[in-house]
């Protein structure tokens, strides 16, 4: 009977292995472009929220992504859905939970008995641990994107200013300017700029509601000073320029906090190697009494 029992945990931990395997495989594998949503995503109201790009519709999950009040902001940012996020966590959470058990059936199989209540509480806590990393490794990917798109934005603030300078109209500048660099950053600008031209209202405002969207309040100044360009005819070239020095200012600053932060936490190491060596000095010394 204990036989069974145990062959029936390792067969279930295998099928679990199994079907994590077969749904990681699943969502590696490139998907057909539809052209229905494609088009839904190009010419909805300007007012209506729009959905990131995603490969293919997980309509199952999208209860499940709502229950886990994913970071809406990061993962516009990273361009992810909020379903892609819930099946990054529950694949994650999946694999915590079956590794343990798949252990405990390895062992078995190698005559070492295991306690039931180690895969047990092995399987809860190693699924909830995969969960948080799979968690953290969104945000601090959505961080890292975060002072990249910074940087961009001051390059981009310059090459507004350039095109300003050389008698272009606001919109055109913006259009311009983002047609220079490459990279997502600016793929990203170029998107927001195409849709605004195919429902044609003014790309400021498209600039701010992304900004809004992903959450770089230094692109929402962009569309601020065009917007007065724009409306108002002034001429905003030193304004952007002044606007990008600021912003380098401000990340400079930014960095040199980290960097302190970081030599700070490495001092506490630094000081107990020396107790350590201080320790080797001492204890010849200390013997010989």
């Amino acid at each position: 009977m204990i036989l069974n029992w145990q062959l029936t945990l390792a067969v279930c931990g295998g099928a679990a292995v199994g079907l994590g395997v077969f749904l990681l495989v699943r969502e590696s594998l490139p998907a057909t472009p539809a052209l229905g949503p494609a088009l839904r995503r190009l010419h909805q109201p300007p007012t209506a929220g729009r959905a990131a790009p995603a490969g293919r519709r997980l309509d199952w999950i999208e209860g499940p992504a709502r229950w886990l009040r994913p970071p809406h902001r990061q993962l516009a940012l990273i361009d992810q859905t909020p379903e892609q996020y819930a099946l990054s966590l529950l694949l994650s959470a999946l694999i915590g939970l079956v590794t343990p058990t798949f252990l405990t059936a390895v062992f078995f199989l190698a005559g070492v008995p295991v306690p039931l209540v180690v895969p047990v509480l092995g399987s809860l806590g190693m699924a909830l641990a995969a969960a948080l990393l799979a968690h953290r490794s969104v945000l601090n990917r959505a961080a890292a994107a975060r002072e990249e798109f910074r940087q961009a934005v001051c390059t981009y603030l310059d090459l507004v200013a350039l095109q300003l300078s050389a008698a272009h109209g606001p919109v055109q500048a913006l259009e311009r300017a983002a047609a220079v660099c490459d990279g997502w950053v600016f793929d990203r600008l170029r998107e927001s700029l195409r849709i605004a031209q195919m429902q044609m209202h003014s790309p400021w405002d498209e600039l701010r509601e992304l900004a809004d969207r992903i959450g770089i309040p230094e692109l929402g100044d962009v569309g601020a000073i065009m917007r007065s360009s724009g409306s108002e005819g002034a001429q905003v070239h030193e304004t952007l320029r002044s606007r990008a020095d600021s912003l380098r200012d401000q990340i400079r600053t930014d960095n040199l906090a980290r960097a302190e932060a970081v030599t700070s936490r490495l001092d506490i190491p630094g000081s107990l190697l020396v107790f350590v060596l201080l320790g080797f000095a001492v204890y010849p010394f200390l013997a010989r009494l």
